[in-house]
């Protein structure tokens, strides 16, 4: 039985030690070399006596460094958590103050923007300074792995927090063998799998691909994040590393349909595409299955606290473009709660409540902060019997006729309008995906001035005569926006999704 993710690396690099194991652009490195500067890398962490399971902090654009300086953390018996070196100094530095990481790891070039915040007493290792290390002792950090248990954790995820510091969510070793052995089971991936990261190496999205390169010998061929502007190059990238498994948000999916690429780009070697993190529009979605009809097709859903994802529906029937997409069924091994105000099970179809889940996929909680832990991480109310966590996750969804769970909205996203309980996330669909008034929008309530706000892109501002005329049609009175606002771009965060706290703020300041 393994227990630590290492030990799959292991396995695999003896399997396959000359296969590809990452492509940065113009680069490339196998499993063997990708083994041997990891293990580099371990030994100098070690070298530095800060112990195991210690947080390690990684400050590297995404590339064959960043994945060698997550290995070498975990080959440590430590756990790493990755920072975007495009957040602002200040946001950095209330991430070092929370978790308090043993070392950072970076080069000359990109911590120049941090030299100033970080703590005198934080130890630091630049791999362009670091050279090469003569004599590392493979058998001996070998012979430690065994110090790890399953239930260490594995790496810490930052999200963001309403404080304005991002809260860091401890995720373990067990809770990724849960989630990657539900995945190669239910897709029956094997060891040919070439994958197109998009994500930061912030976003757990690119924690899972790290994984299945360590667990199943995948190539991760490296997409620079500057590519997301340019569609038709990522398109190029894929066809020219016959990439055929995509784990994307659907922003750029989005796009790449609102362009119509896939009458130029044939994606042949693609054999399966899963999206998550953000609702895809129906329309949008049909654009890529009538185009790529081969292509297995999965929406997954969950927030990073309960390890990736906790729901899936693999898209086998025609969806008429009005209707949204289920989020499906619980992963193997999970169980979803469906709970209403009075933490009643809800079992009716249509009838709306909180989705909560209990199972190993569950996080450890958040770093450093036991109130936000306490608050999320709760007791099932269920069971009055003996301890179990469940997580509440503050979405609000429903069963539909035929059993599958359907994503409603966030449960700070109702509000009380006009003395209705209004959902904005109706709005927005309604908007986007019935109406197809605009592209991408997003739907912020202004408390003080009780408006219901619409930001949305489009080539040109629409009268507001328009929108109302429209909306009107399909939506009570007092459902209507009130103020709106025409952008060529909306907002995005670092994970690609619209930044609707940006936009909350903007209207409640």
């Amino acid at each position: 039985m393994k227990v630590s993710l290492i030990e799959l690396f292991e396995e695999t690099v003896r399997k396959y030690p000359q296969k590809v194991a990452v492509i940065d652009k113009d680069r490339e490195i196998a499993f063997s070399d990708l083994r041997g500067k990891s293990l580099q890398l371990a030994s100098a962490l070690m070298a530095l006596g800060i112990g195991q399971n210690r947080p390690v902090g990684v400050f590297l654009d995404k590339s064959i460094e960043s994945v060698y300086a997550d290995l070498g953390i975990l080959y440590a018996g430590d756990f790493y958590m990755n920072l975007d070196i495009k957040t602002p100094a200040e946001r950095i530095r209330n991430i070092l103050q929370l978790v308090e990481p043993a070392a950072i790891i970076s080069t000359t070039r990109q911590i120049k923007p941090i030299e100033g915040i970080i703590p005198s007493k934080m130890k630091v290792i630049l791999l362009d300074e670091a050279g090469e290390t003569a004599d590392v002792d493979a058998a001996d950090i070998i012979r430690r792995l065994p110090t790890v248990i399953d239930t260490d954790p594995s790496c810490i995820i930052n999200t963001s927090g309403s404080t304005g510091t991002p809260k860091g969510v401890v995720l373990n070793h067990k809770s990724f063998f849960d989630f990657i052995d539900w995945a190669i089971d239910t897709f029956h991936f094997g060891d040919d799998l070439v994958m197109g990261s998009l994500s930061p190496i912030v976003f757990d999205i690119y924690s899972f691909e790290l994984c299945m390169l360590m667990a199943k010998a995948s190539t991760l061929v490296v997409l620079p994040a500057h590519l997301a502007a340019f569609p038709a190059k990522i398109l190029e990238v894929l066809e020219q590393q016959k990439v055929n498994f995509l784990f994307w948000v659907p922003t750029i999916m989005v796009n790449i349909a609102n362009m119509d690429l896939l009458s130029a780009f044939k994606l042949e070697s693609l054999r399966t595409v899963w999206f998550a993190g953000e609702v895809f529009p129906t329309k949008q979605y049909n654009y890529w299955h009538h185009h790529l009809p081969e292509v297995t097709f999965a929406n997954l859903y969950g927030p990073i606290e309960i390890t990736l994802d906790c729901t899936y529906y693999i898209i086998n029937k025609e969806i008429p473009d009005e209707e949204p997409l289920p989020i499906g069924y619980p992963c193997r091994n999970t169980d979803i709660l469906i709970l209403d105000d009075e933490d009643r099970a809800v079992k009716e179809p249509g009838v709306e409540g909180e989705l909560c889940v209990r199972g190993t996929s569950l996080a450890m909680g958040y770093y450093n902060n036991p109130e936000k832990t306490a608050a999320a991480f709760v007791q099932n109310p269920l069971n009055k019997a003996y301890p179990e966590l469940i997580y509440r996750t503050g979405d609000i969804v429903c069963l539909n006729s035929e059993g599958l769970i359907m994503f409603k909205g966030r449960k700070d996203n109702i509000v009380k309008h006009m003395g209705y309980r209004t959902d904005l996330g109706e709005i927005e669909h309604v908007i986007i995906n019935t109406l197809k008034l605009v592209k991408n929008g997003c739907i912020v309530y202004n408390q003080s001035e009780k408006q219901i706000t619409l930001f949305y892109e489009a080539a040109d501002e629409i009268p507001v005569s328009e929108f109302r005329l429209q909306i009107g049609k399909v939506l009570p009175k007092y459902m209507i926006p009130t103020a709106f606002h025409h952008l060529e771009q909306l907002q995005r965060n670092a994970n690609g999704k619209i930044d609707r706290l940006f936009y909350k703020k903007q209207v409640n300041e």
